[in-house]
Order: structure tokens, then sequence, then C-alpha cells
């Protein structure tokens, strides 16, 4: 506040001076104290204590959120990728056998209907899952509540088709068709949709799992080198070479750095192994296991419709799902040659090499079924798709088995060396953090000691 001078009258009031800021006068006691030895000193402790703290601080968090989306990976995304390509294939597997059990005629056959009610019930099992494992609201959880309405308007009218088959109409053909339009044009690609979604959910927590720790590595280093330079000019002003207090600090931040560095190292390794040598070939695996599905649906509908559905090809005309099958087993073929570069030991190899062994007899077979409809000959033509033995049925069967086989190994590897990789940061952050504390405490007793010489 303004105010007069003593004995002034009544003239104008004398400004007093200014009041200072609380922070102002904090930095001018840190000034003052660092003019002196002591004061220095205890400045050095504390810039050493909050350096180290800090870089256990920011280590134990980096740390934490990485081994959290490393146990995502394991335990939620990469099983709710694989539970999507688990929809896709029954869904597409549910269609193969109401086809299959459809050309038999009549009630069909107890091993189709027992196959097709099976991959149903799987299929809405593995929707139930992952709806529980999506957000509410999500594009994942429309799309799996679009799936399930699909889902029973499919499996309706699949039964008119075998209602109508039963009683020798040729209308049940027709239902039969419109239920494969169904699966084809609407559910599977929303199941296709949904597996696109899980995969870039576990592209994204392998990423987060993986990233390195730059901001802790970075404080780390800088932490040991202020512990450096305090321990050197300590030496400098004392010519003693050691200070106890100071080489604890020193120890412990660098023990926690280098477990840090290794132990993320070492989990990086085995996560990026799990997808290189695990989730590629997974990925692959299911797309072939679909397209050797799909190729077996469309050798089934090409005797269902009986050359109901044409498509024009380079100027001829040919069966739309006998051109759509030699698509999938082109697909097919390149999909297990990918996975038979991609497999990494001979449990891996062997089953993807022995299906490209079937898939040249199933090709074989085909044309020769193909020959027999074309000459006229259906029921011959059917037996060798349908029938006792030598039929494309046990090509698919085998196809089908030898990849579930490849599947189920490269699971197997996915889990070791994700889990070895999620297990690798096990106790880091806890274990950084109580070092870098006993650190900050080493650095505050070092200086503390000589502080202890000036009093």
């Amino acid at each position: 506040m303004p105010s007069r001078p003593p004995g002034a009258g009544a003239g104008p009031l004398v400004p007093g001076p200014p009041r200072r800021t609380a922070f102002a006068e904090g930095a001018d006691r840190l000034r003052a104290a660092a003019t002196t030895e002591p004061g220095r000193l205890r400045l050095i402790g504390a810039l050493l204590a909050l350096l180290v703290v800090s870089f256990g601080a920011v280590a134990a968090w980096q740390t934490t959120t990485r081994a959290a989306a490393a146990g995502d990976v394991l335990d939620s995304s990469q099983p709710l990728s694989s539970d999507a390509a688990d929809i896709y294939r029954s869904l597409a597997d549910a269609n193969t056998a109401a086809s299959s059990g459809f050309l038999v005629g009549g009630q069909g056959t107890r091993a189709s209907d027992d196959r097709y009610e099976e991959d149903l019930r799987t299929a809405a099992a593995k929707l139930v899952k992952a709806a529980a494992g999506s957000d509410p609201g999500s594009p994942s959880a429309e799309t799996i509540t679009r799936l399930n309405r699909l889902l029973l308007e499919y499996k309706g009218l699949v039964e008119r088709a075998r209602t109508y088959n039963r009683q020798g109409f040729p209308v049940g053909g027709a239902y039969l068709r419109y239920a494969d339009e169904t699966m084809r044009k609407d559910m599977l690609p929303a199941a296709e949709d949904l597996h696109r979604r899980e995969n870039q959910r576990l592209r994204a927590d392998y990423a987060d799992a993986t990233a390195r720790p730059r901001a802790a590595l970075a404080l780390g280093v800088l932490a040991l080198a202020a512990l450096a330079w305090a321990q050197h000019r300590t030496y400098r002003r004392t010519n003693r070479v050691l200070n106890p207090g100071l080489v604890a600090a020193t120890a412990a931040t660098a023990a926690a750095l280098l477990w840090l560095a290794a132990g993320h190292g070492v989990a990086r390794a085995g996560l990026d192994d799990s997808y290189d040598h695990a989730v590629r070939s997974l990925d692959v695996l299911h797309d072939a296991r679909v397209a050797s599905l799909r190729a077996r649906g469309n050798e089934n509908l090409t005797l269902v419709a009986r050359g109901a559905e044409t498509v024009k090809v380079g100027g001829e005309t040919v069966d739309a799902y006998d051109h759509e099958f030699r698509k999938d087993m082109d697909a097919l073929g390149r999909g297990l040659a990918r996975a038979r570069e991609l497999a990494d030991d001979q449990a891996g190899e062997q089953p993807v090499a022995r299906a490209l062994g079937d898939v040249t007899e199933w090709r074989e077979r085909h044309a020769s079924a193909r020959a027999e409809d074309e000459n006229g000959n259906y029921r011959q033509a059917l037996d060798r798709v349908i029938g006792a033995e030598g039929t494309t049925g046990e090509c698919f069967d085998s196809v089908d088995g030898r990849l579930a086989q490849a599947l189920e190994h490269e699971e197997n590897e996915f889990e070791q060396a994700a889990g070895d990789g999620r297990d690798a940061m096990a106790g880091l952050p806890a274990g950084v953090a109580a070092l870098t504390v006993l650190g900050a405490a080493g650095a505050v007793l070092g200086i503390g000691r000589r502080l202890s010489e000036y009093r």
C-alpha cells in the first residue's frame, strides 16, 4: 500500500516498495545457498535424487503398460482374432455341410447333418464370446449383432430347402442357392470384417507391447551421468576415490537400467518371434482353410444347380459355381505354398506339404467328376464327389484335417513365444522402482556424508 512519510501533511501518497512473489524469494534463497559449498551440495543431492526417482517412476509406468499389452496379446486379442477366424470357418463349413447333405437327397446323411448343426453351434458360441470381448456400441458389436440375426435367417432358409427337397420339389434347390447367397454376400463378409477388426486390435497390442521405453532409458542414462559427475566432483575436492553412498546409488541405478534394457529386449524378441513365426502363419492357414471350404461348397453347388447359374469368362459361358471353385482352389494352392514357406520347423511344414499333395489329387478327381457331369452322367459325377470311396470329399476332408493340425501347431508356437515375451517383463516394474528408490537413498546419504564434514 502507498504510505505517507512521517510528519507529512495531506500531500500526495508515496508508493512503498513492490511486494515480491514467493517464487522470486525462493529463487533468491537458492542463489544465496549456491554461493556456499554446503548449499551447493544440498542442491546436488536433491537433483540426483529427483533424477533417479524420475527414472524409476517413468520406467515402472512404461514397463507396466507394455506388460499389460503383452498380456492382452496372449490372453485377449490373439484368442479373439482366432475366434473371429473360427466364426468365419464355422459358417463356411456349415454352408458346405448343408450342400453336401442336400446332394444326398431326402433327409441327408447323419454325418452331414451333425456337422452342419455343430458348425452353427460353434459359430453361435464364438459370437457370444466375441460379444463379451467387444465394446458396447462399437463397430465390432454391431457386426456381431448383425451376424446373430443373419444366422437365424440362414438356418430358416436351409430348413426350407431341406423340407422341399424331401418332398421332391425342385424349389428346394432354389432355396439352398438363396441360403448360399445369403451366406456368401452377407454373412461371410460380415465375419471377415469382424476378423479384420480383431486383427487390427491384435496389431495395436503388439505395437504397444514392443514399443521401446525410450523415455525411461534416456532418464536412466542421464541419472548415471549425473551420478558419475557428482563422484568426480567429490574426488576433485576431497581426493577420496570412492563415496560409498554415491557408489551404491550408481550401482542400483545401473542395475535398474540394465534390467530394463535386457528385460524389455528379451520380451520384444519373444513377441516378435510369436508374430513372425506364429501369427503370420496362423493368418495364412486360416485363409487357406476358408478357401478349401469355399471350394468344397462350390463343388457341391455345381451339382445342386446343374447349370442353372452361369457366368461369362473370356467370352465363354461357364458354370458359375465351377468357375468359383477353380478360383478358390488357386487361392488354396497359393495359401498352402505360402504357409509352407513360413513354417519354421518340420512339425509345421509336414502337414502343409501333405495338404498340397491332397490338393493335387482333389483337382484330378474334380476334373473327372466334371467330365462325367458334362457328358450327362450325373449319377456317376455325384458318386465321384460324395460317393463311398475315391471321392473329392475324401480329398477335402484330408486337406481340412491337415490344416487343422498345422493350425494347432502354430497356436502352440504362439502361446510359447508370446508367453516367454510376457514373462520376461514379470516383476520388472516393481524391481526397477525398488532399485531406483535405493539409488535415490544412496545419493542422499552420499551427499549427506559430505555435508557432515562442514558441521
